[in-house]
């Protein structure tokens, strides 16, 4: 690690004597299980997000992303979307984005 910071951090004892025994190392142990955890909350944020999407999401969604591209300025449409990358989507309510044959 290149940057790191020390902190305090009080835990139970029985929670102590759990990591000594899997694990020589308890910084390395919880750094792991802070990094497992916070991309465990991303996770359910993202979920949580597309189960619940923004208004103006839903409306580019159901517009579809050539329609979206066609109607930028031609410099900034350039510059953000490579039309060859990638697959073709559809978003259906209640299923998310699905490939398409386009």
């Amino acid at each position: 690690m290149s940057n790191v910071e020390r902190v305090t951090v009080t835990l139970p004892v029985d929670l102590i004597k759990d990591i000594d025994r899997r694990e020589k190392n308890r910084s390395k142990f919880v750094v792991q299980a802070i990094r497992y955890e916070l991309a465990r909350r991303r996770r359910a944020d993202l979920h949580r997000s597309m189960r619940n999407p923004h208004p103006e999401g839903v409306e580019l969604a159901q517009q579809g992303l050539v329609e979206w591209f066609r109607g930028l300025p031609e410099e900034d449409a350039q510059a953000l979307v490579d039309s060859s990358a990638g697959k073709a989507v559809q978003w259906i309510p209640g299923e998310g984005w699905v490939e398409t044959l386009e």
